[in-house]
């Protein structure tokens, strides 16, 4: 506990004309990354009134039409016991029949069964009110769930329950105690309350004031409802990333917030003033003209965290593959395990490559099935060891996941919640030898090239001494060997050929010179 005391957090925001990029830097070393795209219309947690496409009964789902180009995908288990009461609120507010948003007097109809069939609850064309769970993913549409919440920076509220849960992470009984009473005398009635990590120590009327923004918020759902919308609409943006990042994350270490776009520092500002004052000063607005990532070494660390292969700094490396069903990390050693001592080396190996994994799937945003194949350990103690390291490095991740101990194989599983596509960043570059096909012409055909516009310029008549420019792998060609082929030209031409090397040059480019050092340049 006392090491996350410790850790300095930095936003970095770096603004573009259609998307917004957010680098989170703990310690300076990049965790998160987000990026969205500024006329994105489907954010997770976005509410739509949307109208049932087509109930699939062998799926036990339905299709949904939001508004996206694909309809959007709602399964039996998203729809939640209280749906009988959200399609009734709906309904009521639609047809002019409700005349309050609170749900003090609302009749609750009965709830429907865990393992009933959505053709049982559900009807083609129906209206039903819906909240993103996940984004668009490759060539899927959002997932929707109809258990709808209203979040906020302490309190996730949940209409039509009852119950309040306190997170996990907060540790001591009493301070959830306390939590726990105090939401409870002062939630609405009908509404349940998932009281979240950041409301730990928090006075009732921190409490009380979000619940009133919250319930402002459900409030305007319901106007809109009682103005005859033409669905699909949305009734309910999600704050943007931005917002919902410092909301979901903000605490007291962070003590850094850089911006590069004015009109964004302003309103990061606005929205600190809401939820926490005191943290307005740490909001700079970034004026250089160096782009914002490569000031604050993110552009750097995003090269060289993103590749298949990502080494750490004792040089062990991971590689990270993709598959359709699952993520698998394999964990090398590099020469890590020379020492005499290969029980040891390898839970060192291990526990830093521990860390590195957590790292990475904050990073990249993996999601699913991820499995690592550590390194060989046949202490029993060490592998309990990295177990419960691991449990800790995850701990940060505000993702829901589960981590399973190493199967006698050696293997780790760990299940970690997707909510948005992966983070892919492609850190390859076109080889400037070949362009990229991965080809390139064979030593001798680069010699005839360079002999046939050798042959050319001395045919011309023009230059009596010619100098040529060469990688050094092929100016070391034409020194191989006696004679070497650069004595060979000489004689053969009887004109005075000098040879250099430029390191710069790929191994495929070749330059010529006259005696006054101008380059000749051939037509090609």
């Amino acid at each position: 506990m006392m090491a996350e005391q410790h850790v300095e957090k930095e936003l970095i925001i770096n603004s573009e004309p259609t998307t917004v990029e957010l680098a989170l830097l703990e310690n300076k070393k990049l965790v998160e990354l987000h990026r969205q795209k500024t006329n994105s219309n489907f954010t997770v947690g976005d509410i739509f009134l949307g109208r049932i496409k087509k109930v699939m009964p062998g799926l036990n789902a339905a299709f949904v039409d939001i508004g996206h180009k694909r309809d959007a995908f709602l399964h039996y288990t998203d729809l939640g016991p209280k749906l009988p009461s959200l399609l009734k609120y709906t309904n009521d507010a639609l047809n002019g029949n409700s005349n309050t948003s609170k749900l003090d007097s609302f009749n609750f109809p009965k709830d429907i069964h865990k393992s009933g069939k959505i053709d049982q609850v559900l009807d083609k064309k129906q209206l039903v009110l819906v909240q993103i769970l996940k984004e668009p993913i490759s060539t899927k549409g959002p997932r929707m769930t109809c258990e709808i919440t209203i979040p906020g920076r302490y309190i996730v509220l949940t209409p039509f329950s009852d119950g309040v849960a306190v997170s996990k992470k907060i540790g001591s009984k009493e301070e959830r105690k306390r939590l726990e009473l105090l939401v409870q005398s002062i939630k609405p009635k009908n509404f349940g309350a998932i009281i979240r990590t950041a409301a730990e120590g928090k006075k009732v009327a921190d409490l009380h004031e979000e619940i009133r923004k919250m319930m402002a918020r459900w409030h305007g759902i319901y106007t809109q409802l009682t103005n005859n919308p033409t669905p699909p609409v949305k009734l309910l943006s999600e704050l943007d990333k931005t917002s919902s990042i410092l909301r979901d994350m903000l605490n007291d270490s962070f003590n850094s917030i850089q911006i590069n776009d004015k009109e964004l520092t302003d309103s990061v500002k606005d929205y600190l003033k809401k939820i926490a004052p005191e943290k307005v000063g740490i909001v700079k607005h970034y004026k250089s003209n160096k782009p914002i990532y490569d000031t604050f070494g993110i552009t750097k660390q995003i090269k060289s965290s993103f590749g298949k292969t990502s080494t750490m700094p004792s040089g062990a490396y991971l590689v990270i593959e993709h598959t359709e069903a699952m993520h698998v990390v394999d964990v090398n050693s590099g020469h890590k395990l020379s020492s005499t001592n290969t029980a040891q080396a390898a839970l060192k190996v291990n526990m830093e490559a521990a860390e590195e994994i957590a790292r990475q799937l904050r990073l990249r945003d993996i999601g699913g099935l991820i499995i690592i194949d550590f390194i060989d350990m046949r202490v029993a103690d060490h592998r309990k060891m990295l177990f419960s390291k691991m449990k800790d490095f995850m701990k940060k991740d505000t993702a829901q996941h589960t981590i399973l101990p190493l199967s006698k194989f050696g293997l780790m599983q760990i299940t970690r919640q997707r909510v948005k596509p992966e983070v892919v960043i492609n850190t390859s570059e076109a080889c400037p030898a070949c362009g990229g096909t991965g080809k390139v012409n064979s030593t001798l055909l680069l010699i005839e090239d360079i002999q046939r516009d050798l042959e050319y310029i001395i045919k011309s008549g023009v230059n009596k001494r010619v100098k040529i420019e060469l990688h050094p792998f092929i100016y070391a060609y034409f020194h191989k060997g006696f004679p070497n082929l650069k004595w060979k030209w000489r004689m053969k031409y009887n004109t005075k050929i000098r040879f250099i090397e430029n390191k710069d040059l790929s191994m495929i480019s070749y330059k010529f010179y006259d005696e006054n050092d101008d380059e000749i340049r051939l037509k090609k």
